[in-house]
């Protein structure tokens, strides 16, 4: 069965009649990526269910005004990047924790990252992951994972790719160090 374009789903969003399937349309090609980017920056299975929920929510509020600036996975993964740094600050004020007691919230009551990847040393690079600033994990996850061209980052960040390119060798930096030091008898 031929993939469903995007140019497709959003046809079909633009007529009342059918607005309601070519959501489900969109939801089913891009549900997933929404979740994965979220888990990634959130870490914890239940927030990042959550986000997905609130980037659904808002994507079925605006998808109308979407212009077409980017590809829409680009301005879903947008969407979705806001919401998750938004959620994090959100719940960092709710907990009424800074930054750094945030991280050893999140290593402390984390979901189990054993079960998310084999192997000791890809769950000290999780945990390293989710030490880093939430916007410095997004960037770092959306290209080490996904390979997300620093083209399209700088769109969902609006900012320049010198920058993305900076804050990702910077988290790489700082998770090799760290996992070395772990590794260190």
């Amino acid at each position: 069965m031929p993939e469903i374009t995007d140019e497709f789903i959003l046809s079909l969003f633009s007529n009342n009649k059918t607005r309601e399937k070519a959501f489900e349309m969109l939801l089913k090609k891009y549900q997933k990526h929404i979740y994965y980017n979220a888990r990634r920056i959130v870490t914890i299975h239940d927030d990042a269910d959550d986000v997905t929920q609130n980037v659904c929510i808002k994507i079925w509020k605006n998808l109308d005004k979407f212009r077409g600036d980017s590809s829409l996975k680009t301005w879903i993964t947008r969407i979705c990047v806001n919401e998750a740094l938004t959620f994090i600050e959100k719940k960092k004020r709710l907990l009424n924790l800074d930054d750094d007691t945030y991280n050893d919230f999140l290593l402390k009551t984390h979901d189990d990252f054993s079960t998310v990847t084999p192997g000791q040393i890809e769950q000290f690079m999780q945990e390293e992951i989710a030490k880093l600033p939430p916007k410095q994990r997004a960037v770092f996850t959306m290209r080490y994972y996904d390979e997300t061209p620093y083209a399209e980052m700088s769109k969902i960040f609006d900012t320049s790719e010198s920058a993305l390119k900076a804050s990702y060798h910077f988290a790489a930096e700082k998770i090799k160090k760290n996992i070395s030091e772990r590794l260190t008898f």
